[in-house]
């Protein structure tokens, strides 16, 4: 996403809202405008639907929750999917879900500028080809639309391979060679678990205190436990509960060079959106001694060197940064509005300004789906909302 003052070639008129991301996010709101009797135009800039989860993870990838806490609206998982669908399962439930819903997305639409034409009272989305003129738009590219890459130090003078996660496959080139993963969240730890089990030698940078979870305590999953006790007990109850439990399950993780922070896992994700790693492996390595914990870094030293904040330097042969993803949306939407008054993005992190609940509805015909910090469960309860919202404008 690029300029916002590019002249496209063509003008269409749409009568129902146009929908920008045909993830999971838009693929829910378009099911949710259908089954409203709305119909949709989503536009989508590379050529297939779920192109992040198509292009850009792991081959080891699951759903880190279990399916029930996964599903679209108006469409459960197969009964003989396992409890933590595949990849390649969650993808091919993706395109089921485009077509029980006849949702037919237009493919390599980039789009590059969004605006609103108050004179018009209109929304204007151009790609390079195209401009979609309508009442409504909904922006679905969601939390996760462009890699993040941190600024370090000497970074690009490494004479190894850098690759971002997004671009990691599985660990069997890097068998034998010593790997520094920067980032320990879930990417960063299950990428350490790979290319352990690879026969590479991982260590993991961690700079920040964390949570660290079992995927299941007590017979159930950690997330589906959480939310039943939420239901009866207050958040930091649940949270001392959850700490108790995890600490049987996997020790006490500072031990290991990981420590907690002093708010709560579920606190922490209610009030700041910070998601607890769900541990399927990987502490279990670094127990052993086989996964090394490293501090932040400091600098690169030279080609092949790196040294932490703790004054330690080290070679490593190669460098996989797993430091996530962020929105991309102040790159090519222009509300026209003040950042915290009219405005409903922020320019700063692509988020809301409002947090959820709050968050999916804007000014002028102006929606987000996918920015709830809440995974595939804040996405599909924005999704009905919105769709019940244009509903009674339809």
């Amino acid at each position: 996403l690029s300029s916002k003052g590019v002249h496209s070639k063509r003008c269409v008129w749409v009568p129902s809202p146009v929908i920008i991301g045909a993830g999971p996010s838009g693929l829910a709101a378009a099911a949710c405008l259908r089954r409203n009797g709305v119909p949709s135009v989503l536009l989508e800039r590379s050529s297939g639907i779920a192109s992040l989860w198509r292009e850009k993870t792991y081959d080891r990838l699951k759903l880190h929750l279990p399916k029930q806490f996964c599903e679209l609206p108006y469409m459960g998982f197969p009964a003989e999917f396992p409890d933590y669908p595949t990849r390649s399962q969650f993808v091919g439930y993706l395109e089921s879900y485009a077509e029980r819903f006849e949702i037919r997305p237009i493919f390599n639409q980039r789009v590059i500028a969004a605006e609103y034409d108050a004179n018009l009272e209109l929304w204007k989305v151009r790609t390079p080809e195209t401009e979609y003129l309508s009442r409504w738009m909904v922006v679905a590219t969601g939390e996760n639309a462009e890699e993040f890459t941190p600024k370090i130090e000497g970074l690009e003078k490494f004479s190894g391979s850098v690759v971002h996660s997004s671009a990691y496959r599985n660990g069997e080139n890097y068998r034998g060679r010593k790997v520094l993963v920067v980032g320990c969240g879930n990417s960063g730890m299950e990428v350490c678990l790979d290319l352990c089990n690879h026969g590479a030698v991982p260590s993991l940078v961690v700079r920040d205190r964390l949570h660290v979870l079992p995927r299941e305590m007590l017979g159930f999953s950690t997330f589906g436990l959480s939310m039943w006790l939420m239901r009866w007990l207050p958040v930091r109850l649940v949270d001392r509960l959850v700490l108790t439990l995890s600490w049987l399950s996997i020790g006490d993780t500072s031990r290991l060079g990981l420590d907690r922070p002093q708010i709560g896992p579920l606190e922490l994700k209610t009030r700041f959106g910070k998601t607890p790693v769900l541990d399927v492996g990987t502490m279990d390595k670094i127990r052993a001694g086989q996964i090394e914990v490293r501090p932040g870094i400091r600098r690169i030293v030279g080609e092949e060197w790196v040294e932490f904040e703790d004054g330690r330097e080290e070679y490593f042969d190669d460098v996989v940064l797993a430091t996530g993803y962020r929105s991309n949306v102040p790159s090519w939407l222009n509300e026209g509005g003040e950042e915290g008054g009219d405005a409903m993005f922020s320019t700063k992190d692509g988020l809301p300004n409002n947090p959820f609940p709050n968050g999916w509805k804007g000014d002028r015909g102006l929606y987000a789906v996918g920015f709830t910090r809440r995974g595939l469960l804040g996405a599909s309860t924005d999704a009905r909302k919105i769709a019940d919202d244009i509903r009674r404008l339809w």
